[in-house]
């Protein structure tokens, strides 16, 4: 969903707001046993996901699963819990976009040979991706064509799929800004990392700007989701303040695209 800024949080998904309230206050509460502190945010978990205890082993449940061992050319969110698996796909050699904080810089293209040997971690943290990557605008990003697969952080996610993040919509928002570039579809491959405590057993029911994933990996499972509701589609611009336009250079692009600014 587009984030509104006049609303200061995303819309919750489409199980009923005390539910999902419930659950992310059950989340928040068991989250600072296993979450790693972010070097300017503490544990203030409405600023930043973070990594956690355990995060290297859900990585590599990722990258053992077919669809996505063999992936070439990657999105990866910048949150914390992400940072080994930006690592290892630099390592491997693949192509791999991340959006800045926030997007506030719009997107970064990490390509073969971008890093110095040896530098690979730093470059894998979010200063080290904005220091060695090569700023993207859409225009540039759509010609590198379609992403093989997609990786975001999440605060919690159900076993249904539905998943939510800091509250601010950013996600779903680079998931539309994608799908009008024709960089994602319907099939897309989509996981997750998240630790154990983060995942909600009780089912909840994705609302019409859910961006639901395929994938979840935690430390000790992986659960496949059997989704059965479509993904959004391309900007609701009626949604869209001109705030939002100005702070956001990617949106900004998109909206002169098509007459909006």
């Amino acid at each position: 969903m587009v984030p509104r800024q006049r609303a200061a949080r995303r819309r919750e998904p489409g199980s009923s707001l005390s539910s999902v309230s419930n659950a992310r206050r059950q989340v928040r509460g068991e989250l600072p046993a296993v979450a790693l502190p972010d070097s300017r945010f503490h544990l203030r978990f409405s600023e930043f996901i973070p990594d956690f205890e355990g995060s290297g082993d859900a990585i590599a449940r990722l990258c053992d699963l077919p669809r996505f061992s063999g992936a070439r050319h990657v999105f990866v969110t910048p949150d914390n819990s992400l940072t080994g698996l930006r690592h290892r796909l630099l390592l491997a050699g693949a192509t791999m976009v991340v959006s800045s904080y926030n997007m506030a810089r719009g997107f970064y293209l990490l390509r073969p040979g971008a890093v110095p040997p040896g530098h690979e971690l730093y470059a894998a943290w979010l200063d080290g991706l904005e220091h060695f990557g090569q700023p993207l605008s859409l225009q540039e990003l759509s010609t590198l064509g379609p992403f093989d697969c997609v990786v975001t952080g999440a605060s919690a996610v159900a076993t249904s799929g539905v998943r939510f993040g800091r509250g601010h919509g950013f996600f779903d928002l680079e998931w539309r800004i994608f799908s009008d570039l024709g960089l994602v579809t319907e099939r897309t491959p989509l996981a997750t990392v998240v630790h154990d405590v983060q995942v909600l057993e009780q089912r909840l029911f994705p609302g019409p700007d859910d961006v639901l994933v395929d994938c979840i990996c935690t430390p000790t499972r992986t659960l496949q989701v059997a989704r059965d509701t479509p993904r959004p589609r391309g900007i609701r611009w009626e949604d869209v303040t001109p705030e939002q336009i100005a702070a956001m250079p990617a949106l900004s692009e998109l909206a002169r695209s098509v007459g909006l600014a």
